[in-house]
């Protein structure tokens, strides 16, 4: 199967992870504030070709330093306006952005690879279907979160990575815009 063969629409829904897939991630480290956070090179364009590829596009991110006490929620919820606005101003769309707090060890069910998230989501737009949904991720528990779902997963790292979680890999956000 190809990504062509999916028949991407405005009917679909883009779900992205944020560290890793549109911003740098920080070695052993979080994104505490929006003077942190480094968009990932092509990410805008990538962004600009999604908005006019999916109907709905949604970040779902596991944000437990918020849970450890290194940031707080109103840190996160200033970096997500800011990252959304960058995002909108040059050309993409971010139609809303999920986050839990939760600690790896408490295995809330909003956490990935949970997929309250996901649930979070459909609630807010009922038009999601989550067999004409995509995960994007650069995390095994993305691809968990995705299969959990019913939605198709697509891994982004730049070295091969054989799970059968994973449907489609790419290097970054922008070689998967490409192949749409």
């Amino acid at each position: 199967m190809t990504l062509k063969d999916l028949n991407i629409n405005k009917s679909w829904t883009l779900f992205l992870d944020r560290d890793g897939v549109i911003n740098k991630k920080i070695d052993n480290d979080y994104v505490k504030h929006w003077m942190d956070f480094e968009f990932i090179d092509g990410s805008f364009h990538a962004l600009k070709i999604f908005n006019e590829a999916f109907g709905k596009i949604v970040v779902v991110t596991n944000q437990q330093g918020i849970g450890k006490y290194l940031y707080r929620t109103e840190d996160l919820e200033l970096i997500h306006k800011n990252m959304v606005y960058e995002i909108t101003y040059l050309g993409g769309r971010i139609d809303k952005v999920y986050f839990s707090p939760h600690l790896h060890s408490e295995n809330h069910p909003t956490r990935k690879p949970g997929i309250g998230m996901a649930l979070q989501a459909q609630k807010d737009f009922p038009e999601i279907d989550f067999s004409k949904s995509i995960i994007v991720g650069d995390s095994i528990s993305d691809m968990e979160f995705g299969r959990k779902a019913g939605m198709k997963t697509i891994f982004i790292s730049e070295e091969k990575k054989n799970d059968d979680k994973i449907d489609f890999q790419f290097k970054s956000l922008l070689e998967f815009s490409n192949a749409l």
